[in-house]
C-alpha cells in the first residue's frame, strides 16, 4: 500500500512538472543557457559565478539558493541557467502544486547528488509541506508517514545531496526558518533601458528580425524595466510588421503596434493608469487602501501589489503610507489629471469655536 501510493504521488507531481514546462517552451528558445550570455544583475551573476566555482572546486553541490523579487526579472531564468553551469539536473514545480507531504516525496525521493530542485512561488507552500521541507534542506533526510491509525508508521528516508532553489515574488511572506534555510538569498532589481535594449537585440537575432536603428531602444523603454514585459512586447510589434508592414522594425511599425497595445510612453498600460485615476478621483489623490483599489478596479489584490505597484513605485508615481496608497505630482501631470482636495478644517479653530 506504501509504495503505490508513494508511485501515485510521483505521477501527480510529474504531471504537474510537464504542464510547467510545456507552459515554459514558449520562452525558452529566448532564454540564455550560460551566465555569461545574461544582460544585467552584475552583482548577482558575480556571486554566483564565485559560489560555482567553489562549489566545483570542493566537488560538492550549490548551498541552497533563493530569488526575490518582481515578476519577469529572470529567476526562473537563473535556476535553469545554475544547472547547465552546474551539469546538474533540474525539476520545476510551485509552491500551490506541492499540497501534500506525499508531493514533495514524490520529487525529493527521484533527485540524485547534485540535482536541482526549483520551487517557483515558494512562498505558497502549505505549513505541513514547508516544515516537511526543513530536515530535507538541513540533513537530506525526512520522516515520512505512511498508513494511518493503527498502521502508520514514520520511515525515515535519506536523501541525496541536492540544491533548492527558490524564487518568490512576496518574499516578506516567507515564514523565518524557511528563509533562514537558504544559503543565499539575491534579490532581483529593474533593468535599464540599456540592458533591456542589448536583451531585445540579442532576442530580436534569435527571431531573425530585421531591425531599423533605435526601434528596439525605444521597446526597451516602455518596457517598465523587465525583461519579461520586453520580449513579449518584441513580439508583439513582430506580429504587427508582419501583417500592417513589410516585416521590418521601423519607428512607425513600433510606434503603432505600441499604441494598440495601450503603451504609453513610460511603459505603463490601461491597468497601470485605471490604477492612479482611482486613487485621484475616487480617492482624491489618497490615502486608499489596496483593497479597497482592488474592489474598485474588480481586480484582484495580490495582482495589484505584485504587477501593477512596484513599477508605481519605482518611477515615483505612488507613495506607500501607513493609511495607504497616495497618488504623486508626478502622475498627475503625466496623466493629465487636477486633484480635487477637499480642505480639512482647523482643528484648532474648531476648539476654539465650541470653548
Amino acid at each position: 500500500m506504501a509504495e503505490t501510493f508513494f508511485i501515485m504521488a510521483i505521477d501527480r507531481v510529474l504531471n504537474s512538472e510537464s504542464m510547467n514546462e510545456q507552459e515554459d517552451i514558449l520562452n525558452t528558445s529566448l532564454r540564455p543557457t550560460a551566465l555569461g550570455e545574461c544582460i544585467g544583475q552584475e552583482n548577482v551573476k558575480e556571486k554566483l559565478t564565485i559560489a560555482m566555482s567553489a562549489a566545483k572546486q570542493r566537488g560538492e553541490p550549490l548551498d541552497h539558493i533563493l530569488f526575490y523579487g518582481p515578476p519577469g526579472l529572470g529567476k526562473t531564468t537563473l535556476a535553469h541557467v545554475i544547472a547547465n553551469e552546474m551539469g546538474a539536473r533540474i525539476k520545476t514545480t510551485s509552491g500551490p502544486a506541492l499540497v501534500k507531504q506525499g508531493d514533495v516525496m514524490g520529487l525529493l525521493s527521484n533527485v540524485s547528488t547534485g540535482d536541482i530542485l526549483f520551487i517557483d512561488e515558494i512562498h505558497r507552500l502549505s505549513t505541513p509541506v514547508e516544515e516537511f521541507i526543513y530536515p530535507a534542506m538541513e540533513d537530506f533526510r525526512v520522516d515520512f508517514t505512511v498508513d494511518s491509525g493503527m498502521h502508520a508508521k514514520t520511515i525515515n528516508f535519506p536523501l541525496k545531496r541536492f540544491t533548492l532553489i527558490g524564487a518568490t515574488t512576496r518574499a516578506g511572506l516567507l515564514s523565518s526558518p524557511l528563509r533562514g534555510r537558504f544559503g543565499m538569498l539575491y534579490h532581483l532589481e529593474f533593468y535599464s533601458a540599456a540592458e533591456l535594449a542589448k536583451i531585445l537585440t540579442r532576442s530580436a537575432k534569435l527571431l531573425n528580425l530585421v531591425c531599423s536603428p533605435g526601434t528596439l531602444e525605444l521597446i526597451a523603454s516602455r518596457s517598465r524595466g523587465t525583461p519579461r514585459i520586453a520580449n513579449r512586447l518584441l513580439k508583439r510589434v513582430r506580429d504587427y510588421a508582419q501583417v500592417k508592414g513589410e516585416g521590418k522594425l521601423t519607428d512607425a511599425i513600433v510606434s503603432a503596434a505600441l499604441k494598440m497595445e495601450q503603451i504609453d510612453e513610460l511603459g505603463l498600460d490601461e491597468l497601470d493608469r485605471s490604477f492612479l485615476r482611482a486613487i485621484a478621483n475616487i480617492y482624491n489623490g489618497g490615502p486608499a487602501g489596496i483593497e479597497a483599489l482592488a474592489a474598485t478596479l474588480g481586480e484582484e489584490k495580490d495582482t495589484l501589489e505584485d504587477v501593477v505597484e512596484p513599477y508605481l513605485l519605482q518611477i515615483g508615481f505612488v507613495r506607500r503610507t501607513k493609511r495607504g496608497r497616495e497618488i504623486t505630482d508626478s502622475a498627475c501631470r503625466h496623466l493629465g489629471l487636477t486633484l480635487k482636495i477637499e480642505k480639512q478644517p482647523d482643528i484648532q479653530d474648531s476648539d476654539e469655536e465650541i470653548i
